[in-house]
């Protein structure tokens, strides 16, 4: 079988490689891993699988491993930097993911015609293919101050957004060389995107008036040419360094969100039997972010259909574990049961990557309801730790702290959540859990007034017409509290006292006895 990539020949017969009608001479044990690659490149293969099909299961040093990967990317024109045809997943192993033609053997190719070296380069780049997961490139930030000393600022800026996309290790961040290689240039969007294999590009600007400075952003769908979002942020640069830390940490958490409901626009293209684990996941964001029990039920379907075709998806396992806790949570499901397999879920996201943000979200949200308190807000802080601009866990971060009796904190969790991400989908959730906050801490007004938010925003969120139903009966205004307790009925059919008694995990009984009481005098039973 012969194997056609870019403008490349792989000849598994003959065991010849070619580049144009260039023989390309490699050794043996290189050749043979091109060959797995190629052959494998439906999946990922693990280091053990290399090692067990080239060198026959003997002990191998990474060193050497290492060294023939490298050989093979050189061998075909590829690198580390680049990855355009052998794609190293953190701690999983190795992808070719090139486009290949195959040709049987006996049949005689199209012949090749030579071109000139440049002409190849160009074709190379025009076929990078999009990687199995959003690809981004960060432009340069345009100076648009007068001032040429600047120009550090904006290109700063930029480094910055591209070193806290990259720890989201779910999207393919290009690296700041590439990306920098468009500077001060006029280039179409849509060439960026071929030349650098992504689909979304974020550019932006700085201005530097005195004293002040503008800056503004803008995520753009490299495929219809659109802007999927876009914001400026007017500051005070007395502190150049803390502005810079602020708008990188604002740009990240509000580009993470847009990306998910992007992707998922784009899933929702694919025919059911053809979207891969990460389309799956993607589909099952969107549904669980809407906060209602039918869609917590069809995020569940689609996230275990993603788990059984990747049992080691670590973002998976993670958002399926959280949508059983907060299925539990709304009173949609059997607590003690949703806990368990949320646990089973959740211990899983960790064993198949101990570095993914939401498999350590998901365990906080286990320990937070089996009363683990302590280890519910040490893996809230891991969470963060790993992803700063994690908005759903820094509000979850609060409601434990809320649980716990410490409302403040958890107020300042909670808008701190709001902040790294206004426009997020979860933004209805992150309001309901600033209004229990207010609540605990005896400010009814406020509370009120953040779960009406949080209910605007999503009308079924059984969480803000909790709040709103207790505030109003602790704030006495007896006409409010019964016309939300009818509201809550009809989200949650199931609420009575001993259900929030028993359900609801309280470290500390007056802050039990205080939230009961609030539904008593709202009327409930």
């Amino acid at each position: 079988m012969q194997f056609f990539f870019g403008n490349h020949m792989l000849d598994e017969d003959r065991r010849e490689l070619l580049c144009g009608a260039d023989a390309i001479a490699v050794e043996p044990q290189v050749f043979d891993l091109l060959i797995y690659l190629v052959q494998n490149r439906d999946h990922v293969v693990s280091k053990n699988d290399l090692i067990e099909a080239i060198w026959g299961g003997r002990v191998v040093s990474d060193s050497t491993l290492t060294s023939r990967i490298n050989a093979a990317r050189k061998a075909i024109g590829d690198s580390g930097l680049e990855q355009k045809f052998i794609r190293t997943i953190a701690r999983k192993g190795l992808r070719f993911v090139g486009d290949v033609r195959l040709q049987p053997l006996g049949i005689e190719p199209s012949p090749v015609s030579p071109r000139p070296p440049a002409d190849i380069g160009d074709s190379l780049r025009a076929a990078l293919p999009l990687p199995d997961r959003p690809a981004i490139a960060v432009l340069p930030f345009v100076n648009m101050s007068d001032e040429s000393e600047q120009e550090y600022f904006s290109d700063g800026i930029s480094e910055d957004i591209i070193t806290a996309l990259s720890k989201l290790r779910w999207f393919f961040v290009i690296a700041r060389n590439s990306s920098f290689t468009y500077k001060g240039k006029a280039v179409h969007l849509k060439q960026i995107g071929e030349e650098l294999g992504v689909g979304y590009v974020v550019e932006g600007s700085v201005r530097k008036e005195g004293e002040r400075v503008r800056i503004t952003a803008q995520l753009n769908d490299v495929t219809t040419g659109s802007h999927i979002w876009a914001e400026r942020y007017d500051r005070n640069i007395a502190d150049v360094f803390a502005v810079q830390d602020e708008i990188t940490e604002a740009i990240v958490g509000a580009i993470e969100p847009q990306l998910y409901a992007a992707e998922n626009f784009r899933a929702q293209r694919k025919a059911p039997d053809s979207m891969d684990a990460w389309d799956l996941v993607m589909r099952g964001l969107s549904h669980y972010w809407r906060l209602t029990r039918q869609d917590n039920m069809v995020a569940q379907a689609l996230l275990e259909k993603a788990t059984a075709i990747d049992p080691n998806y670590g973002q998976a396992l993670g958002v399926l574990a959280g949508s059983h806790t907060f299925g539990a949570h709304m009173g949609w499901s059997d607590m003690a049961a949703s806990v368990l397999l949320a646990e089973r879920a959740a211990m899983a996201a960790i064993r198949a990557d101990s570095e993914d943000p939401w498999a350590h979200h998901a365990l906080g949200n286990v320990h937070l309801f089996t009363r683990r308190f302590d280890d519910s807000l040490a893996e809230f802080e891991l969470a963060l730790q790993l992803n700063p601009n994690f908005s759903l866990a820094q509000a979850y971060y609060g409601l434990t702290l809320s649980y716990c009796g410490r409302w403040q904190d958890a107020d300042l969790a909670a808008r701190r959540a709001l902040r790294l991400s206004p426009r997020d989908p979860f933004s209805a959730l992150h309001y309901g859990i600033a209004a229990y906050a207010q609540f605990n801490g005896h400010n009814y007004e406020d509370a009120m007034r953040l779960a009406r938010e949080a209910i605007r925003q999503r009308g079924d969120f059984v969480g803000g017409h909790r709040v709103l139903t207790a505030a109003a009966g602790m704030a006495g205004q007896v006409d409010a509290a019964a016309a939300a307790l009818q509201e809550l009925r009809r989200v949650q059919p199931n609420i009575s006292l001993a259900w929030l008694a028993h359900q609801m995990p309280f470290q500390h009984d007056a802050d039990r006895k205080h939230y009961l009481e609030g539904f008593r005098r709202a009327g409930l039973a």
